[in-house]
């Protein structure tokens, strides 16, 4: 028989647990739906993405610069992957080892604070799990019992929108470590100028440390509660067996030795540059090598103590192979208002000076015009009312191509530039990436070559590169991202001849006092360049793997008498470039188009075709694809054009004219100089290339239409004194008669005024000694005279 008792006992029992289980689940419902309701009415509010504060990198991942936030926070942005996992094990197993099993909230720990709160009467261990960290530092909450409910009630939210390692990574980047410092980045470079990625167990257990309690732990101002602090870190670790008992007594031997806190400041206006091109960026990362630019940065400092204290700098340097910009100095002293230091010298328009000869010899060079020891004239020309005169205010006469560019005279220059054309040259170096600013509405001119136009220092250095990548110029490139847009502005074998001649450029040229620094800088081909009224110094160099520009002068354009490129840009760009690696570049090999010629002067033929009385001059020079173009021919000279002229003699060796003949005449060819050459030619080279006198009876041709002209007020030799008492200078009154035109006056080869036809010049002569004075017409004929200034 069935006892009714033991039927109905487990059937209430199975009816209970139904019912228990339908309350737990209906509890569990109404609590999914507070929690909803909760997580609706107060939506968790994570810092976005795209805010906060902004640090520009090296290439290295060394911090340039930091741009704080709104808040004054510096805060450089980085995740779990980006730190070291040694920081990592030390943060976890203090602050939370059950961080990846429990869901935001600990009832362990939390049960372990409030029992210690009540046997020790005051607050011994919070009980806070790091996602219930996390929730305080991105939500400010009271340190109440109430705060603690919205503390919890704020980490599972957390836990239930994000993954642990989001929740890991808003600790990393938002945990305060004192002052405006947050993240283990940046108070790993704040305090130990090192990245997370590279921390020491100690430093490990220092960082891991610090937010608990930021001010009183900071170790710049209180190392030792900052030490002790740590080891306690080290002794929980040795503790758990996270560490083993060897490296946690190594690391407690570190001391604490922190860095004052400040924020990085290195390339500081690239790093405000990029900033401003990427104000949504958190991290951007450049091409700047920063111990490079540490090293360029106080060098330049050093350097520019000695000059004037208004007096700025800019210095760029680029890898040839990448265009990447490994050094950027935007000013000499960013912090400085006296030097304008916050005026970004590099991206600034300014007068290039003579920086830009090169280009317009290499234009020449591919045009077929010249080649390196072409035969041009360095003496007061006037072109359609423009009148150049060198820098040093002397002239040379006839000169090589090689030797105009490398003692940058301005005459040679612009008479290039007249044969090539202004408008063609200013398009060519616009391809190549050199945007050249002239005033609204203004056409280029032959001033340009001179400095008459403006440019930047990266746009000069961005061309200069293509010396050394086989005439391919391109734009530097401060980011990985940012296009190099290479862009032909030379042949290859122009840029290799143009490079040559840089750098072979002797030591007593502009820049003579520093025959040492140039000889050990053989390898760099520099050139120099100085803006009218000394307001720009200019230096800029080449080598296999590197391309440095310098700049100097005052960012407010006031000229700055006694500096020029040549001693004051130069000397600084030998020292950066001491400073740079020399290995990894690639020797320019010469190009098949180039090959080496015997020319002659004055004719510019090649020396095995050129008899031997017309070669006055022998010369080794480059030629590009076999070109061997002749010496300019004279520009509007109505007396006879220099080059090669047949003439017919009679027996006596006088001139016969086209109708005049004679028993036993014959022809002769001479070599004509250019006439505005003449003065500087020896007295050997005059006579050779002299026309013969006319002979007797023979019409005059037009080869006699030049006009002897001759210097009167002095006598040739003539010894001269100042009147007794006197400190003023001696002057004297010329004329240059049986001149016509325009008569150029030199005094030991400098120019010092004009004057028209034989109308009367004053002349200065200064300093005691020996003097020659030129009278040099626009035919080419000239009168020179000697004399002595007494003391």
């Amino acid at each position: 028989m069935v006892n009714p008792a033991t039927t109905t006992t487990p059937s209430r029992r199975s009816r209970a647990w139904r019912w228990l289980r339908v309350i737990a689940i209906v509890i569990m419902v109404a609590l999914l739906l507070l929690a909803f309701i909760l997580d609706r009415l107060f939506p968790l509010h994570l810092p976005a993405p795209d805010t906060g504060s902004t640090v520009v990198l090296a290439r290295d991942g060394t911090p340039l610069r930091a741009f704080a936030d709104s808040d004054g926070v510096w805060r450089y942005p980085t995740t779990a992957k980006q730190v070291s996992p040694l920081y990592l094990k030390a943060l976890l197993t203090y602050e939370d080892r059950w961080f990846y099993r429990h869901p935001g909230v600990n009832p362990y720990a939390l049960l372990r604070g409030f029992a210690g709160g009540v046997i020790h009467g005051r607050i011994v261990s919070g009980g806070s799990t790091l996602t219930m960290q996390v929730a305080r530092i991105i939500h400010p909450i009271p340190h109440s019992f109430r705060g603690k409910l919205v503390q919890i009630f704020r980490a599972l939210q957390l836990e239930a929108h994000l993954s642990k390692a989001q929740i890991l990574d808003l600790y990393l980047n938002h945990a305060p470590f004192g002052g405006p410092i947050e993240g283990v980045e940046a108070a790993s470079w704040a305090y130990l100028g090192k990245p997370a990625t590279r921390l020491s167990h100690a430093e490990a257990a220092l960082l891991a440390v610090l937010p608990q309690s930021p001010s009183r732990l900071r170790p710049d101002r209180h190392p030792q509660a900052a030490r002790a602090a740590r080891d306690k870190v080290l002794k929980r670790m040795r503790d758990l067996g996270v560490w083993s008992e060897a490296e946690v007594r190594d690391a407690a031997i570190e001391p604490v030795v922190a860095r004052s806190l400040r924020a990085p400041l290195s390339a500081a206006l690239l790093a405000e540059r990029l900033h401003r091109q990427q104000p949504n960026a958190r991290r951007i990362a450049s091409t700047i090598d920063a111990n490079l630019q540490r090293a360029a940065e106080d060098r330049v400092s050093a350097y520019l103590s000695r000059l004037p204290v208004h007096t700025s700098a800019a210095l760029l340097v680029v890898d040839n192979a990448t265009l990447e910009a490994r050094v950027y100095v935007g000013t000499s002293d960013f912090a400085d208002p006296q030097r304008h230091g916050y005026i970004d010298m590099v991206n600034a328009p300014r007068s290039p000076g003579s920086t830009l000869k090169p280009f317009l010899y290499g234009l020449a060079l591919d045009d077929g015009l010249l080649h390196s020891q072409s035969l041009l004239v360095d003496a007061p020309q006037d072109f359609g009312g423009y009148k150049p005169g060198n820098f040093d205010e002397a002239f040379s006469g006839p000169v090589s191509v090689a030797e105009a560019l490398q003692r940058s005279l301005n005459v040679p220059a612009v008479d290039v530039l007249d044969r090539v054309g202004p408008a063609r040259f200013t398009a060519r170096l616009a391809n190549g990436g050199v945007d050249l600013g002239l005033p609204a509405g203004a056409q280029p001119n032959l001033s340009i070559i001179l400095g008459g136009t403006a440019t930047r220092l990266e746009n000069l250095v961005g061309a200069y590169t293509a010396l050394a990548n086989g005439g391919v110029a391109g734009t530097p490139r401060y980011t990985e991202q940012q296009p190099a847009r290479p862009r032909r502005l030379l042949s290859p074998g122009a840029a290799w001849i143009i490079r040559d001649i840089l750098a072979n450029n002797p030591a007593d040229v502009e820049g003579g006092p520093l025959a040492g620094a140039i000889n050990r800088h053989a390898t760099v081909a520099w050139k120099t360049g100085t803006s009218y009224g000394y307001r720009d110094a200019w230096s800029i160099g080449v080598t296999d793997r590197w391309t440095v520009g310098v700049w100097i002068g005052r960012p407010d354009g006031t000229p700055s008498p006694g500096q020029y490129g040549a001693v004051t840009a130069l000397p600084l760009l030998f020292q950066i470039v001491d400073l740079l690696p020399s290995r990894g570049g690639h020797a320019s090999a010469q190009p098949a188009s180039v090959s080496r010629r015997e020319i002659c002067w004055p004719l510019g033929g090649a020396f095995e075709s050129t008899p031997a009385s017309l070669c006055r001059q022998h010369r080794t020079a480059w030629v590009l694809d076999d070109a061997l173009p002749p010496t300019f021919a004279e520009r509007d000279l109505g007396a006879w054009s220099a080059g090669l002229i047949t003439l017919r003699v009679n027996a006596e060796g006088q001139r016969l004219s086209g109708a005049c003949h004679a028993r036993h005449e014959r022809a002769i060819q001479l070599a004509r100089w250019p006439a505005l050459a003449t003065p500087w030619l020896s007295v050997d080279d005059r006579t050779r290339s002299a026309l013969p006198p006319l002979a007797p009876g023979c019409a005059a041709d037009s080869l006699d239409v030049a006009n002897p002209i001759r210097i009167t007020g002095l006598s040739n030799g003539a010894t001269l004194r100042r009147a007794p008492n006197s400190d003023k200078p001696l002057r004297v009154t010329l004329h240059a008669l049986g001149a016509q035109g325009t008569v150029q006056w030199l005094l030991d080869g400098r120019l010092q005024g004009s004057s028209e036809s034989a109308e009367a010049l004053s002349l200065t002569l200064p300093q005691p000694g020996r003097h020659t004075v030129t009278a040099l017409a626009r035919s080419g004929a000239f009168s020179s005279l000697q004399v002595t200034v007494a003391d």
